[in-house]
Parts: C-alpha cells; sequence; structure tokens
C-alpha cells in the first residue's frame, strides 16, 4: 500500500490526484519539493512499477511527508473494480453480526423498542464515520501525519492494535456454531468442535489467500452475493408469512403474540453501561464502511470508487438490518430471542421452515456467509500488516512486508493467522460478545483521535486539498458520544456489588491493557534503548528481491552527525 498522507491514486491520464494533499504550491516551495521527485510510474491490470529517483529514497523513509506518494514496488496490481469493491465493503459490514447479536443485543438492553432504537442509531453514527473517514482517509497514515510528535508513538499505537486485535475469532467461531446446528447438535454442548471447525476455516482461508490470490477474490465476492441473497430471502420470507396470517408455532412459554407500541418498551435497561455494550455489538455489525482503504492501492479509480461504494454499502446494511431485525421479532418470540447466544438466525429459519430446509440448508448458508466475512476480513487485514510492517515496527519486517513467492502477502497473512487461532482457542463460554466488547472499547480511542485529527487539520492546514469535507457539527457529535463510550464502563449498574461490575467491565481492562502494551513497547523501542544505548533510531530504505520497499530502523550512534538523506539498502 503506498502510503501518503493524502490519497493520490492515478486519474485516467496517468497523473496524480490527491484525496487530501496541498493545492498548488508557490515557487519557493515548488523548490523545497524538489527534493521528493518522482517519476512517473507505470500502472496495469496484472503489474505495477516504479523507479525511484534519489528524493524518493529520502522520502519512503518519511512518516511526514506532504502531496507526495511513496513509491512501492510490491504491487499486486489494481485488480479491483466498484463491484469488487462494494463486495469487499458490504461482506465486511454484512457478516456474522446481522445472524448472531441481536439476541445479546436484546438479551441486554430488554426491550425489542430499545433494541431497534440502537440499531438505528447505530446506523447514524457509522454515517458519522463514514463522514470522517472519506474526508480523513486511511487512520495509520494520516494518524501518523498528524500525530508527528513523540516520534513513532501514533506509528506503534496503530501497529500494537492491529497486530493484537486485529483477529478474526468471532465469525469463525459463527461459522463452527452454525454448522454444528445443522448437523443436530448443540453448540454449547461440543465447545471442542466448534473451535476445530473454526480453526480449520482460518487455515483453509489463509492457505487460498496467501498462494491463489485471483481465486481468493473470487470466491469472496461469491460468498458476498450469497451473503446478501440470504438476507434478502430471509427479509422477504417473512414479510410473505406476516401478510398471509400466519402464525408460529407456539413457544414453550405460550402462544406467540405481536407486541404493541407500549409492550415493545417493556423490560427496558436504561443504564448507560449497558447500552454502550450493546452498541459496541451494533458498530460492529456496521463495522468495515472504510474496508477499502486498506487496499486502496489495488482498486481502480479509487477516488470515486470509495465515494460511491462506501455510501451505497451503507445504505444497503442500514436497509436490510432493520428489515431483518423486524422478520425476527415477527417470528420469534421474545424470551427466545433472549436465550438464543448466537443462534438466531437458526431459530429463526427452524421456526419458518421446518426441519429440513430450516434445521439443515439455511443454517449452512449462514455458516457460509460467516466465512465469506472471514475471507474479506482476512484479505483487508493482511494488508494493513504489510503495511504496518514495511514501517520497520515490527521483528523480521522483511519476512512480513513481501509478496514472494505466490505474489500474496503470505507473511502478513501469518501474522494475522496467529492471533486469530489464539483467541478462537480460548476457554471461555461466552467469548464471542466478550471478542467483540474487547475489539469496540479501544477501538473508540481510536475514533477520538481520528476526529480530533480532522478538526485540528481544518485549523493547522486549511490548504490540504479535501474533494470530500464532514459536516463539522457531526464530527463534534462524534467525538462526543466515543467520549461517553470510554467512560461508560465506569459506570455501574443499580445494586452491582464491585466485583460483578468489575467482571462485567473486563473487557475495557483488557483493551486499555493493549494500548498501555503499545505504549510501553514505545517507550522502551524508541525512549529508553536508544537513551541506554547512547543512539537514536533512523530510517532506512531496503528493497526486497520482490521490489517491495521497506523501512527500517536503524541504530545510528548520537556523535554522529545528522545524514543528509536516508540509506538505500539494496537485498
Amino acid at each position: 500500500m503506498a502510503s501518503t498522507v493524502g490519497l493520490h491514486p492515478p486519474s485516467p491520464g496517468g497523473e496524480t490526484a490527491p484525496l487530501l494533499g496541498s493545492q498548488p504550491a508557490s515557487p519557493s516551495s515548488q523548490a523545497g519539493q524538489s527534493r521528493h521527485r518522482r517519476r512517473k510510474s507505470t500502472s496495469s491490470f496484472g503489474s505495477s512499477t516504479t523507479t525511484l529517483d534519489t528524493g524518493d529514497v529520502a522520502s519512503a523513509a518519511r512518516r511526514d511527508i506532504e502531496d507526495d506518494v511513496l513509491p512501492e514496488r510490491a504491487v499486486l496490481g489494481r485488480t479491483l473494480g466498484w463491484r469488487s469493491a462494494y463486495i469487499l465493503i458490504i461482506s465486511r459490514v454484512i457478516g456474522s453480526g446481522i445472524f448472531a447479536t441481536p439476541g445479546a443485543i436484546v438479551g441486554s438492553v430488554g426491550s425489542i423498542g430499545l433494541s431497534l432504537t440502537l440499531w438505528a442509531a447505530g446506523a447514524i453514527i457509522s454515517w458519522f464515520g463514514l463522514a470522517v473517514g472519506l474526508e480523513y482517509g486511511c487512520d495509520k497514515v494520516y494518524l501518523e501525519f498528524t500525530f508527528r510528535r513523540p516520534r513513532f508513538l501514533a506509528s506503534t499505537i496503530v501497529a500494537i492494535h492491529a497486530v493484537v486485535l486485529g483477529f478474526t475469532a468471532s465469525n469463525c467461531i459463527v461459522f463452527g456454531e452454525y454448522i454444528l446446528f445443522a448437523l443436530g447438535k448443540h453448540p454449547s454442548e461440543h465447545r471442542v468442535e466448534v473451535r476445530a471447525l473454526a480453526v480449520a476455516l482460518m487455515t483453509a482461508i489463509t492457505v487460498v489467500h496467501g498462494c491463489f490470490l485471483r481465486t481468493g477474490i473470487f470466491l469472496q465476492n461469491l460468498l458476498g452475493w450469497i451473503k446478501i441473497g440470504l438476507v434478502v430471502f430471509m427479509t422477504l420470507a417473512s414479510a410473505v408469512v406476516v401478510v398471509a396470517g400466519y402464525r408460529p408455532t407456539p413457544s414453550s412459554s405460550g402462544t406467540r403474540t405481536l407486541p404493541s407500541w407500549d409492550g415493545i418498551w417493556e423490560g427496558s435497561v436504561w443504564n448507560w453501561g449497558i447500552i454502550s455494550t450493546a452498541l459496541f455489538k451494533v458498530f460492529y455489525s456496521y463495522s468495515g464502511l472504510q474496508n477499502v482503504n486498506n487496499v486502496l492501492n489495488e482498486v481502480r479509480d479509487p477516488v470515486k470508487t470509495l465515494r460511491s461504494a462506501a455510501t451505497t454499502a451503507l445504505f444497503t446494511a442500514c436497509l436490510l438490518y432493520f428489515l431483518v431485525n423486524v422478520a425476527y421479532f415477527l417470528i420469534v418470540p421474545l424470551d427466545e430471542i433472549k436465550r438464543s447466544g448466537e443462534l438466531i438466525a437458526a431459530l429463526f429459519f427452524h421456526r419458518l421452515l421446518g426441519e429440513t430446509t430450516g434445521r439443515i440448508l439455511l443454517p449452512v448458508a449462514v455458516a457460509i456467509s460467516a466465512a465469506g466475512n472471514v475471507m474479506v476480513v482476512t484479505f483487508s487485514l493482511a494488508r494493513l500488516n504489510q503495511e504496518i510492517a514495511r514501517q520497520g515496527l515490527l521483528p523480521y519486517g522483511h519476512l512480513w512486508s513481501s509478496s514472494r513467492p505466490f505474489g500474496a502477502p503470505l507473511g502478513a497473512l501469518i501474522v494475522h493467522y496467529v492471533p486469530s487461532v489464539a483467541v478462537i482457542c480460548v476457554p471461555a463460554t461466552n467469548i464471542y460478545s466478550f471478542i467483540l466488547d474487547v475489539e469496540g472499547y479501544p477501538g473508540q480511542f481510536f475514533v477520538l483521535a481520528t476526529s480530533l485529527g480532522l478538526i485540528w487539520l481544518r485549523k493547522t492546514r486549511p490548504d490540504l486539498h479535501r474533494p470530500y469535507k464532514a459536516f463539522l457539527p457531526v464530527v463534534w457529535a462524534r467525538i462526543g458520544l466515543s467520549l461517553a463510550m470510554i467512560g461508560a464502563p465506569f459506570i455501574p449498574k443499580s445494586g452491582e456489588s464491585h466485583g460483578d461490575h468489575l467482571f462485567r467491565v473486563s473487557y475495557a481492562l483488557v483493551g486499555m491493557s493493549v494500548l498501555l502494551l503499545a505504549f510501553l513497547y514505545w517507550l522502551v523501542l524508541a525512549v529508553v534503548l536508544p537513551k541506554l544505548g547512547n543512539y537514536r533510531l533512523e530510517e532506512a530504505v531496503e528493497v526486497l528481491q520482490d521490489g517491495t520497499i521497506i523501512t527500517k530502523l536503524v541504530r545510528v550512534p548520537e556523535e554522529e552527525s545528522q545524514p543528509s538523506t536516508s540509506s538505500l539498502i539494496t537485498d
């Protein structure tokens, strides 16, 4: 991925057009920018090459350059069109969330009305985040540009957070649970089998994406369309059943009746700490709207594609999510939904279509949908890990950065595979909800940082070109909500003991521990060791055998003078 302060995708004519870059500079500033000259790069469907000038070598090792494209030779080619970008987004958004989280959400907030309100609010808040993302761009690159001091701190926190919490365990677990349900087994009684299926799925997808790049893209596109078709089928089938006057068979607690307006709010829990964890699950279901940001150097016409595909995907997900939730409440009794765990979609199909189609075929389709989401998330996070490795912050970065031997980021896929499998094997009873909360809580710190960074750049750098500008009240609303979400775990429930409260908010403690670990890693790497060893860290460029350009952190004794340009190392 070409790291830029602004996205500079090539226009149809072959020139670079910034998405967030400086306006035409004055003659004096142009003279200063001549140090970062680059020769014109060529890109085709299957390959891309860049020829470096001396200035490019210096630029490639800096994290604060602007109005420039960091050159890269490890290019996989611009193989993703609008449809592939849309599928990347919608397959990331519509994963296990809509099939697994509604039961947990209703079980925590207590009522249909509050649950539906949170799903609608989640769509609006996700639009806030999309607006910020369209202006601010890929979090990693722009956080590095905005928060330049202390040096390496922003890069290190993003890197550790992405590697440690960038797993795909939740959808793998849903895959295993729905496969076992289709086989007539209760997942809670066969936890070892669930985890074995989850690990097998993660392993297979890693091999496909690491060794068969185009096959992986084809499969995730195919599974994405299957997923959309499944959700549409759920909605249409429910509508037909309701219009025809059909009522599901009575549940064990009595005859199924549709609630009144007052009835849908009965049992609502208005504790902000509880609502915040429910919102984490809603946000998880909407997450992925900026998924294409991680692979922009593989997207054709990325400026136009990103703006239209992301907005279309958000509208699609919002409509489908609301209709599917209504379908659940119309078909499955509320008491069964609250006890369903991650199997609410399985109960829906079973009650609606019977033993064969409802209990076997459609739960298998849900499992396939979860597998498609795992493919998309793995595809994108591997590229993010590859970019992090290229910045020199991971040990043995040259192994994780290279696209050899299959023209795919196999090393970065392994970095993603290890924590995913580790989390899958954790022997916890309600691991799915815990994973979502652990992922969601530290993410609010990044939401806060990107929103504040956008406002800071608006004030300090009004000269930057912005094809898309977020509405400032939206940005401030996002800041206020993120602060409220960060403080939510410290609000106990009425009558809750200190021990119970601490156990309930353990997700926040784990999330903050990861961020603290990232800070300590930076402190040792960039502050303590250089001070003890009387050296400073500088960035040098290395060109791998496959043409990949990576950055290495090298130790320079303090008595040596500051080099004028970064060194170039050829492998």
